[in-house]
């Protein structure tokens, strides 16, 4: 197969951000419990939603290559939901934890954007354009996420904090 090794990266990267994905749903179940900021907790709520589907997509990208969809344990997200557990254990004022969960709720999107922005790269260099389609979908998703979670910081998280 021509870019075998860039197909088995692919596929370790895909079997990875499933597994981050199915991981942040717990994370983000948990933030949107202690955000008191209802535009904060309600992004939670939404993105919670959203990554529900994008684990449905994956499962669609899988499905596009022939493959059955498999996550493993992804270690980045499993540091970034341990730092954000760290996080709401240590600021109880709420209007400092709202900041503090935008910027670890910030470090798993940047972390998510990365992610994807590779697999949308592998996948349109080896011409799966179901797939690069599907993980464009979202890309988009989390940049939007971002722009929402920095534009609460700026209208109210940080401020208050």
């Amino acid at each position: 197969m021509p870019n075998g090794h860039l197909h088995e990266l692919f596929v370790d990267e895909l079997r990875d951000i499933l597994g981050a994905e199915k991981q942040l749903l717990k994370g983000l179940k948990k933030m949107a419990s202690v955000a008191e900021n209802p535009d904060l907790k309600s992004a939670f709520e939404t993105h919670y939603a959203q990554t529900e589907g994008q684990i449905e997509r994956l499962k669609d990208v899988f499905k596009s290559l022939g493959l059955t969809a498999r996550a493993k344990k992804c270690k980045a997200m499993a540091g970034l939901l341990e730092e954000a557990d760290e996080i709401m254990e240590s600021f109880e004022d709420q209007a400092v934890l709202g900041a503090a969960l935008i910027s670890a709720a910030q470090k798993v999107e940047h972390y998510e954007i990365a992610s994807y922005g590779c697999l949308v790269t592998y996948a349109k260099l080896m011409e799966h354009t179901e797939a690069e389609e599907l993980l464009a979908a979202t890309l988009a998703e989390e940049k939007e996420t971002d722009s929402l979670l920095t534009d609460i910081a700026m209208t109210s998280a940080n401020a208050a904090a």
